[in-house]
């Protein structure tokens, strides 16, 4: 006498596989957007936070290049992140004397972030209505 899985009962495992993975890869994709995007946000704060710390020590003086912040002794910001793509997210600075924009774009709108972000003088943090992918 053999004893074995039917044809049957090995279909309805593969189903049932199936259909619980067709339900938890959407959701973990949904929370890892969420996760670069609170990422990003936070990371926005903490060069908006160094910018605004160089500026108070500066006599209201704003930093004309990212160099200002990450070779300063000590350092306004640790780590340099104009041009680099990082959780998904791609940052671009725009310094001047007086005013800064510091914008976060995901990489891909459907895989990365469904936002983008921007913070500008003063701090202020504002998501895009639109998604627009980093180039």
């Amino acid at each position: 006498m053999k004893r074995g899985f039917t044809l049957v009962e090995i279909m309805i495992v593969v189903a049932i596989i199936a259909l619980l993975a067709s339900i938890a890869i959407p959701n973990l994709l949904r929370a890892r957007i969420i996760a670069n995007e609170s990422a990003a946000q936070a990371t926005l704060r903490t060069i908006s936070t160094a910018i605004e710390t160089y500026a108070a020590a500066n006599d209201g003086v704003y930093p004309t290049a990212e160099t200002d912040l990450t070779g300063a002794t000590p350092k306004y910001l640790n780590k340099a992140y104009d041009g680099v793509t990082e959780s998904g997210y791609k940052y671009v600075y725009t310094l001047t004397a007086t005013s800064y924009t510091v914008t976060a774009r995901p990489t891909s709108c459907t895989t990365s972030g469904t936002k983008s972000f921007t913070v500008s003088t003063g701090g202020v943090l504002s998501p895009d209505a639109q998604c627009t992918a980093a180039s």
